[in-house]
């Protein structure tokens, strides 16, 4: 049933909303209904005599989350929303690429390429990329204002996973978008999570093209060669190291054995709830209470767009390639970079010594708050940040 929705979805004829009408996603009654049955037929599993979220997702907000999800939630006003936004289609080495633009309040504007990272979705995105693209309506100035475009990685969403496991990497795929699609010779790149990988990559293999990177997380690999670390820096990677142990489980059964977690996943939406929750809940600014930063609707369209379009299992492959590839040492980034530290991120908070070590840093900020969905979370803090990197990086 999704994965009919899906292949509609990533038809290669729709590169502009001209060439076809129809709307971005368009679920059906029977596939709504069989979510709901699903739903309500969950089988909820036995607590345990732990503390609230101490040994996983609590089962008593994920009850309540379940219900509303089954009854209250109006997926029709979301699907209408997301119909309404800019999206777009290209067709690059074979691989439909879904992706966002907003075109900037001003003319001749700077381009920026924007990839969320996991559990995200361009979802995440948006009100940042409206901030950016149009400041004037946020009290800022439109000389500042950029084109914003926020693709799909592969695999997420409406973007359908690459066809070949050795394929065109996701950072060229980027490339050719901005460059060969959309006409910009010249681009910024921002990337949180996974997309600040992609785009560090994307920085590497054209600085002819990329003016400048602002990211959300550095590279952190552990790199034994290294005999000059700082005290601050071996404290660094000891608090990153713990937090892999504490936290870190999820990021392993992904990389090692995606598939095995993924088929409960796609056949039972309060799993994948569960999954995503726990996740919104720890790496988020909330003070342990998610409703602080998400609201009920959001979590739930998230969780929505995975189930409708099948994604989750897919979604996973970026860590399995990037575990079966190994670790490998980090190439320098010799282009302005910019990296914003938001306190509540996952793991230890970057430090500026450790991320000059792989890239050029112009701009090192310590937010006063916000955590890994900081694109969400905190919208006009990371666009002020973005927008003060990119005027003071030249783009030539």
């Amino acid at each position: 049933m999704r994965h009919r929705i899906y292949v509609l979805l990533v038809s290669t004829t729709w590169k502009t909303p001209e060439t076809d009408v129809r709307p971005l996603i368009e679920v059906s009654d029977s596939d709504l209904d069989d979510l709901r049955t699903r739903l309500r037929n969950t089988r909820f599993a036995r607590s345990w005599p732990v503390a609230p979220w101490q040994a996983g997702t609590d089962g008593d907000d994920l009850r309540r989350l379940v219900h509303r999800w089954a009854t209250d939630y109006d997926w029709r006003s979301h699907e209408a929303a997301i119909n309404a936004l800019p999206s777009r289609f290209a067709d690059i080495d074979g691989t439909p690429v879904h992706y966002l633009r907003f075109d900037a309040e001003r003319q001749h504007a700077p381009a920026i390429v924007a990839t969320n990272g996991w559990p995200s979705s361009f979802l995440e995105m948006t009100e940042l990329a409206q901030r950016l693209s149009n400041p004037s309506r946020y009290g800022g100035r439109a000389a500042d204002a950029f084109t914003v475009v926020v693709p799909s990685i592969p695999g997420y969403g409406f973007s359908p996973q690459r066809p070949a496991m050795d394929g065109t990497p996701t950072h060229e795929l980027w490339h050719r978008l901005m460059r060969d699609e959309l006409g910009f010779e010249r681009y910024g790149a921002h990337g949180s999570d996974l997309g600040a990988g992609i785009t560090g990559r994307l920085a590497r293999a054209h600085p002819e093209a990329v003016t400048g990177i602002h990211l959300l997380a550095i590279d952190n690999t552990p790199r034994p060669g290294i005999t000059d670390l700082t005290d601050a820096e071996r404290a660094y990677q000891r608090a990153w190291g713990k937090w892999v142990d504490d936290e870190g489980a999820y990021g392993h059964q992904q990389g090692t054995r995606p598939l095995t977690l993924a088929q409960g996943l796609s056949d039972s939406p309060s799993g994948l709830l569960a999954w995503i929750l726990e996740k919104y809940r720890a790496w988020s600014d909330c003070g342990g209470d998610v409703s602080t930063r998400f609201s009920d609707d959001f979590l739930l369209t998230q969780a929505s767009l995975y189930w409708f379009t099948d994604t989750v299992s897919t979604s996973f492959r970026p860590y399995y390639e990037r575990t079966q590839a190994g670790a490998t040492e980090p190439l320098r980034v010799e282009i302005p970079t910019a990296v914003a530290v938001f306190p509540a991120d996952l793991g230890a908070p970057p430090l500026r010594s450790w991320a000059e070590r792989i890239y050029r840093v112009t701009r090192f900020t310590e937010m006063p708050r916000g955590g890994h969905f900081a694109a969400h979370e905190e919208p006009a803090l990371l666009a002020g940040d973005i927008t003060a990197f990119f005027r003071d990086t030249p783009a030539t």
